[in-house]
Protein backbone atom coordinates (compact mmCIF):
# COMPACT_ATOMS: atom_id res chain seq x y z
CA UNK A 1 0.00 0.00 0.00
CA UNK A 2 1.32 3.52 -0.81
CA UNK A 3 1.64 6.03 1.82
CA UNK A 4 -0.12 9.13 1.55
CA UNK A 5 1.77 12.04 2.72
CA UNK A 6 -0.14 15.97 2.91
CA UNK A 7 1.92 17.99 1.05
CA UNK A 8 1.87 22.27 1.89
CA UNK A 9 5.43 23.21 0.50
CA UNK A 10 5.25 23.71 -3.31
CA UNK A 11 9.37 23.60 -3.31
CA UNK A 12 9.48 20.30 -1.08
CA UNK A 13 12.28 18.16 -2.97
CA UNK A 14 9.71 15.30 -3.22
CA UNK A 15 7.86 16.81 -6.08
CA UNK A 16 10.75 18.08 -8.20
CA UNK A 17 9.58 15.43 -10.46
CA UNK A 18 6.23 17.36 -10.90
CA UNK A 19 8.06 21.18 -11.40
CA UNK A 20 7.84 23.39 -14.76
CA UNK A 21 5.65 21.20 -16.46
CA UNK A 22 4.61 24.00 -19.21
CA UNK A 23 8.91 24.45 -19.61
CA UNK A 24 9.23 22.44 -22.70
CA UNK A 25 13.08 22.55 -23.06
CA UNK A 26 13.23 21.38 -19.26
CA UNK A 27 11.01 18.40 -19.73
CA UNK A 28 12.83 17.60 -22.85
CA UNK A 29 15.80 17.51 -21.29
CA UNK A 30 15.17 15.99 -17.85
CA UNK A 31 12.56 13.45 -18.61
CA UNK A 32 14.36 11.03 -20.86
CA UNK A 33 17.30 11.48 -19.18
CA UNK A 34 16.31 10.59 -15.70
CA UNK A 35 14.42 7.95 -16.98
CA UNK A 36 10.67 9.52 -15.98
CA UNK A 37 7.85 10.69 -17.92
CA UNK A 38 4.29 12.59 -16.50
CA UNK A 39 0.81 10.79 -16.71
CA UNK A 40 -2.00 13.05 -16.63
CA UNK A 41 -5.93 12.32 -15.91
CA UNK A 42 -7.17 9.11 -13.75
CA UNK A 43 -7.55 7.29 -17.49
CA UNK A 44 -4.37 7.83 -18.70
CA UNK A 45 -2.45 6.73 -15.60
CA UNK A 46 -4.24 4.16 -14.93
CA UNK A 47 -3.28 3.10 -18.42
CA UNK A 48 0.18 3.53 -18.14
CA UNK A 49 -0.24 1.21 -14.63
CA UNK A 50 -1.56 -1.41 -16.91
CA UNK A 51 0.97 -1.23 -19.67
CA UNK A 52 3.68 -2.41 -17.26
CA UNK A 53 5.02 1.08 -16.25
CA UNK A 54 6.37 1.65 -12.74
CA UNK A 55 4.70 4.02 -10.95
CA UNK A 56 7.54 6.06 -9.42
CA UNK A 57 4.49 8.52 -7.27
CA UNK A 58 1.73 10.15 -7.56
CA UNK A 59 0.44 13.86 -7.09
CA UNK A 60 -3.23 14.38 -6.46
CA UNK A 61 -5.09 16.97 -5.34
CA UNK A 62 -7.69 15.77 -2.19
CA UNK A 63 -10.73 14.95 -4.21
CA UNK A 64 -8.79 12.72 -6.49
CA UNK A 65 -7.74 10.37 -3.50
CA UNK A 66 -11.03 8.16 -3.19
CA UNK A 67 -10.90 7.85 -7.14
CA UNK A 68 -7.66 6.52 -7.18
CA UNK A 69 -7.61 4.85 -4.19
CA UNK A 70 -7.72 1.19 -5.77
CA UNK A 71 -4.52 2.10 -7.23
CA UNK A 72 -3.16 4.11 -3.95
CA UNK A 73 -3.96 0.68 -1.98
CA UNK A 74 -2.36 -1.86 -5.21
CA UNK A 75 1.22 0.26 -5.49
CA UNK A 76 3.63 0.99 -2.90
CA UNK A 77 4.66 4.19 -4.40
CA UNK A 78 4.32 7.55 -2.51
CA UNK A 79 0.99 9.70 -2.80
CA UNK A 80 1.24 13.24 -2.62
CA UNK A 81 -1.87 14.99 -1.72
CA UNK A 82 -1.99 18.52 -2.14
CA UNK A 83 -4.48 21.73 -2.76
CA UNK A 84 -5.30 22.55 -6.62
CA UNK A 85 -3.79 26.01 -5.60
CA UNK A 86 -0.08 24.19 -4.48
CA UNK A 87 -0.63 21.76 -7.25
CA UNK A 88 -0.61 24.85 -10.08
CA UNK A 89 2.24 26.56 -7.68
CA UNK A 90 4.42 23.50 -8.46
CA UNK A 91 3.12 22.47 -11.95
CA UNK A 92 2.99 25.79 -13.44
CA UNK A 93 -0.50 25.35 -14.64
CA UNK A 94 -4.07 24.75 -13.55
CA UNK A 95 -4.08 20.39 -12.94
CA UNK A 96 -7.20 20.51 -14.49
CA UNK A 97 -7.94 16.82 -13.96
CA UNK A 98 -6.74 16.51 -10.75
CA UNK A 99 -3.93 13.85 -10.65
CA UNK A 100 -0.57 13.59 -12.45
CA UNK A 101 1.96 9.90 -11.92
CA UNK A 102 5.35 10.28 -12.27
CA UNK A 103 6.02 6.92 -14.19
CA UNK A 104 9.49 5.27 -15.23
CA UNK A 105 10.09 4.66 -18.78
CA UNK A 106 11.09 1.56 -20.35
CA UNK A 107 13.86 0.61 -22.63
CA UNK A 108 13.01 1.33 -26.70
CA UNK A 109 13.42 -1.60 -28.47
CA UNK A 110 14.95 -1.66 -31.21
CA UNK A 111 13.82 -1.29 -35.14
CA UNK A 112 15.02 -4.70 -35.99
CA UNK A 113 12.42 -6.24 -33.21
CA UNK A 114 9.40 -4.47 -34.39
CA UNK A 115 10.25 -5.34 -38.12
CA UNK A 116 10.31 -9.12 -37.15
CA UNK A 117 6.96 -9.84 -36.74
CA UNK A 118 6.62 -11.75 -40.59
CA UNK A 119 2.58 -11.91 -40.12
CA UNK A 120 0.91 -10.83 -43.53
CA UNK A 121 -1.42 -8.06 -44.02
CA UNK A 122 0.38 -6.34 -41.02
CA UNK A 123 0.73 -2.40 -41.77
CA UNK A 124 3.37 0.13 -39.49
CA UNK A 125 3.73 3.48 -39.53
CA UNK A 126 7.33 5.76 -40.14
CA UNK A 127 7.07 9.46 -39.13
CA UNK A 128 9.63 11.99 -39.87
CA UNK A 129 10.10 15.10 -38.09
CA UNK A 130 6.85 15.03 -35.99
CA UNK A 131 8.56 17.80 -33.28
CA UNK A 132 4.50 18.89 -32.81
CA UNK A 133 3.46 16.83 -29.36
CA UNK A 134 -0.06 17.09 -29.84
CA UNK A 135 -0.10 16.03 -33.87
CA UNK A 136 2.46 12.91 -32.56
CA UNK A 137 0.13 12.05 -29.28
CA UNK A 138 -2.93 12.30 -32.10
CA UNK A 139 -1.31 10.16 -34.82
CA UNK A 140 -0.22 7.77 -32.18
CA UNK A 141 -4.48 7.61 -31.00
CA UNK A 142 -5.55 7.51 -35.03
CA UNK A 143 -2.89 4.88 -35.15
CA UNK A 144 -4.19 2.32 -32.14
CA UNK A 145 -7.73 2.72 -33.50
CA UNK A 146 -7.27 1.84 -37.07
CA UNK A 147 -4.95 -0.88 -36.64
CA UNK A 148 -1.38 0.05 -36.81
CA UNK A 149 1.11 -2.72 -35.75
CA UNK A 150 4.23 -0.68 -34.96
CA UNK A 151 5.69 3.57 -35.26
CA UNK A 152 8.97 4.07 -36.17
CA UNK A 153 10.09 7.15 -35.73
CA UNK A 154 13.06 9.45 -37.27
CA UNK A 155 15.92 10.80 -34.87
CA UNK A 156 14.48 14.45 -34.90
CA UNK A 157 10.37 13.32 -33.76
CA UNK A 158 9.35 14.43 -30.48
CA UNK A 159 9.34 11.91 -27.64
CA UNK A 160 5.94 10.70 -27.56
CA UNK A 161 6.17 10.39 -23.62
CA UNK A 162 6.44 14.01 -23.41
CA UNK A 163 2.88 14.98 -20.78
CA UNK A 164 0.86 16.80 -24.25
CA UNK A 165 1.32 13.47 -26.67
CA UNK A 166 0.18 11.56 -23.70
CA UNK A 167 -2.64 13.53 -22.88
CA UNK A 168 -3.73 13.75 -26.99
CA UNK A 169 -2.91 10.15 -27.28
CA UNK A 170 -4.67 9.19 -24.47
CA UNK A 171 -2.53 6.97 -23.57
CA UNK A 172 -2.37 4.90 -26.71
CA UNK A 173 1.35 6.02 -26.80
CA UNK A 174 1.20 2.83 -23.72
CA UNK A 175 0.04 0.46 -26.26
CA UNK A 176 1.43 0.95 -29.95
CA UNK A 177 5.08 -0.28 -29.84
CA UNK A 178 7.39 2.18 -31.09
CA UNK A 179 11.27 2.70 -31.79
CA UNK A 180 13.37 5.32 -33.12
CA UNK A 181 15.51 4.75 -36.25
CA UNK A 182 19.28 6.28 -35.59
CA UNK A 183 20.03 6.76 -39.18
CA UNK A 184 17.43 8.70 -41.33
CA UNK A 185 16.74 8.29 -44.29
CA UNK A 186 19.22 5.29 -44.48
CA UNK A 187 17.06 3.03 -42.07
CA UNK A 188 14.31 2.50 -44.32
CA UNK A 189 16.16 0.04 -45.94
CA UNK A 190 15.79 -2.26 -43.00
CA UNK A 191 12.17 -1.29 -43.11
CA UNK A 192 12.17 -2.61 -47.16
CA UNK A 193 14.41 -5.63 -45.64
CA UNK A 194 11.81 -6.53 -43.44
CA UNK A 195 9.65 -7.15 -46.28
CA UNK A 196 7.80 -3.86 -46.26
CA UNK A 197 6.71 -1.98 -49.13
CA UNK A 198 7.19 1.62 -48.24
CA UNK A 199 4.80 4.39 -48.76
CA UNK A 200 5.35 8.18 -48.50
CA UNK A 201 2.35 10.59 -48.38
CA UNK A 202 2.67 13.57 -50.50
CA UNK A 203 0.48 16.19 -51.93
CA UNK A 204 2.38 15.56 -55.07
CA UNK A 205 0.21 15.57 -57.96
CA UNK A 206 2.63 12.46 -59.38
CA UNK A 207 1.35 10.36 -56.35
CA UNK A 208 -1.69 7.69 -56.74
CA UNK A 209 -4.71 8.61 -55.09
CA UNK A 210 -5.31 6.27 -52.23
CA UNK A 211 -8.27 5.45 -53.83
CA UNK A 212 -7.20 3.87 -56.61
CA UNK A 213 -4.17 1.54 -55.19
CA UNK A 214 -5.30 -1.45 -55.46
CA UNK A 215 -5.56 -3.02 -51.73
CA UNK A 216 -3.00 -5.84 -52.47
CA UNK A 217 -0.09 -3.00 -52.05
CA UNK A 218 -0.97 -2.07 -48.56
CA UNK A 219 -0.61 -5.60 -47.43
CA UNK A 220 2.56 -5.04 -45.39
CA UNK A 221 3.40 -1.93 -45.92
CA UNK A 222 5.10 0.85 -43.92
CA UNK A 223 2.98 4.13 -44.31
CA UNK A 224 5.45 7.46 -44.41
CA UNK A 225 4.34 10.89 -43.14
CA UNK A 226 6.39 14.15 -42.54
CA UNK A 227 6.36 17.12 -40.63
CA UNK A 228 3.76 19.30 -40.17
CA UNK A 229 4.79 22.69 -42.13
CA UNK A 230 7.05 20.81 -44.77
CA UNK A 231 5.81 17.28 -45.47
CA UNK A 232 8.12 14.86 -46.23
CA UNK A 233 11.82 15.28 -46.99
CA UNK A 234 13.59 14.49 -50.72
CA UNK A 235 15.61 12.33 -49.14
CA UNK A 236 12.79 10.07 -47.85
CA UNK A 237 10.70 10.50 -50.56
CA UNK A 238 13.33 9.00 -52.80
CA UNK A 239 13.79 5.84 -50.04
CA UNK A 240 10.01 5.22 -50.59
CA UNK A 241 8.78 2.34 -53.25
CA UNK A 242 5.34 4.56 -53.75
CA UNK A 243 4.28 7.90 -53.39
CA UNK A 244 0.62 7.98 -52.87
CA UNK A 245 -1.86 10.98 -51.76
CA UNK A 246 -5.33 11.93 -50.13
CA UNK A 247 -8.07 12.74 -52.67
CA UNK A 248 -9.01 16.37 -52.02
CA UNK A 249 -11.04 19.13 -53.35
CA UNK A 250 -9.95 21.37 -55.74
CA UNK A 251 -7.66 24.21 -54.16
CA UNK A 252 -6.91 22.51 -51.07
CA UNK A 253 -3.46 20.41 -51.15
CA UNK A 254 -3.12 19.45 -47.61
CA UNK A 255 -4.34 18.20 -44.21
CA UNK A 256 -3.08 18.87 -40.65
CA UNK A 257 -0.77 15.88 -40.50
CA UNK A 258 -2.48 14.54 -37.21
CA UNK A 259 -6.13 14.32 -39.66
CA UNK A 260 -3.76 12.99 -42.67
CA UNK A 261 -2.40 9.87 -40.65
CA UNK A 262 -6.31 9.21 -39.82
CA UNK A 263 -7.30 9.41 -43.21
CA UNK A 264 -4.45 7.05 -44.56
CA UNK A 265 -4.46 4.70 -41.77
CA UNK A 266 -8.23 3.99 -42.50
CA UNK A 267 -7.92 4.24 -46.58
CA UNK A 268 -5.44 1.09 -45.81
CA UNK A 269 -6.69 -0.98 -43.69
CA UNK A 270 -7.55 -4.76 -44.42
CA UNK A 271 -11.10 -4.48 -46.76
CA UNK A 272 -12.16 -7.14 -43.41
CA UNK A 273 -11.52 -4.36 -40.97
Amino acid sequence: MADLITVEDPDDPRLRDYTGLTDVELRRRREPAEGLFIAEGEKVIRRAKDAGYEMRSMLLSAKWVDVMRDVIDELPAPVYAVTPELAERVTGYHVHRGALASMQRKPLPVPGDLLADESSGRRIAVFEGFVDHANLGAAFRSAAALGISAILLSPDCADPLYRRAIKVSMGSVFSVPYARLDQWPADLEKVREAGYRILAMTPSPKATPLDQVPSERFERSAIMLGSEGHGLSTYALRAADEWVRIPMAEGIDSLNVAAASAVAFYATRPPSA
